[in-house]
């Protein structure tokens, strides 16, 4: 009524204006002269995010023609005839906390590869162990194999019997010097990003990983393996200690033999 400011009619609740005193430019502005169109209150407009459009074919075809152009070993990409391929990726293992595996069970032969035995069924005994760090698994997928089933083919391959749900799959990317992390869906389709990516594993590195802290579901773990975590706490906090203890007992040592060299000594 005042300074005549023109918003849309659902917007009108949300603006709070000080109009008491009305200003020189009353006589100058007048609804028409406002940026925002006003809309009629029936009207609700909703914006999505458009979604990029599924490749074609002849452009999957395309991009599976150059990234095999790259590729400096045999590990080539195919395409189907009904329009899938299928191609290698690597997986860096990163894992901190102990797996649990089958206890007495041998290797699997590739026998039970092809019959798709599943050893750890055999047998209900448990032993954690830790994995190699930044073990590297190679995997043959398809495109339309998700990060769900890459996590379970890599528990499978190495016996882990824990829950998927502790695991999660990231994209290793490099840029401008440093390494960032991104944490993968467990829809997303690896090998579509490989593809993207090419061959090149220090553009795209995939790891596998704890699920971190904030997403880990507590109750999917037994309590001998809550137990054992908290006995590993245990024994790296000693290790800890000892190495603080070490550290300044060495300097300690150091320092006296400093002052007893320097001792008569001028200054």
């Amino acid at each position: 009524a005042d300074c005549r400011y023109t918003c849309h009619q659902e917007c009108r609740s949300l603006i709070q204006l000080d109009c008491r005193r009305p200003g020189p430019w009353q006589s100058q502005l007048s609804p028409e002269s406002t940026l925002l169109p006003p809309c009629s209150q029936n009207v609700t407009q909703t914006v999505e995010e458009e979604k990029p459009e599924p490749p074609t074919v002849q452009e999957i075809k395309q991009k599976i023609e150059k990234y095999n152009a790259k590729v400096t070993n045999c590990l080539l990409m195919k395409l189907n005839d009904d329009g899938t391929y299928t191609g290698f990726i690597k997986v860096h293992l990163k894992l901190r906390r102990p797996v649990t595996v089958p206890a007495g069970i041998r290797p699997q032969s590739i026998y039970d590869a092809l019959k798709e035995v599943n050893l750890a069924e055999m047998t209900d005994k448990r032993t954690s162990f830790y994995l190699p760090l930044d073990a590297i698994k190679q995997l043959h997928i398809s495109s339309t194999t998700t990060v769900s089933e890459v996590i379970q083919g890599l528990l499978k391959k190495f016996m882990v019997v824990d829950n998927p749900q502790k695991f999660a799959l990231f994209k290793e990317m490099r840029k401008d010097g440093q390494v960032l992390f991104q944490k993968l869906p467990l829809t997303e389709y690896p090998l579509y990003l490989r593809l993207l990516a090419g061959p090149d594993t220090d553009v795209l590195s995939f790891v596998l990983k704890e699920n971190e802290t904030g997403e880990v579901e507590w109750d999917a773990f037994s309590i001998p393996e809550l137990q054992n975590f908290l006995m590993i706490l245990d024994k790296e906090e000693k290790d800890k200690i000892q190495q603080v203890h070490r550290k300044y007992e060495n300097f300690k040592q150091r320092l006296q033999q400093t002052l007893k060299e320097a001792r008569g000594k001028p200054g």
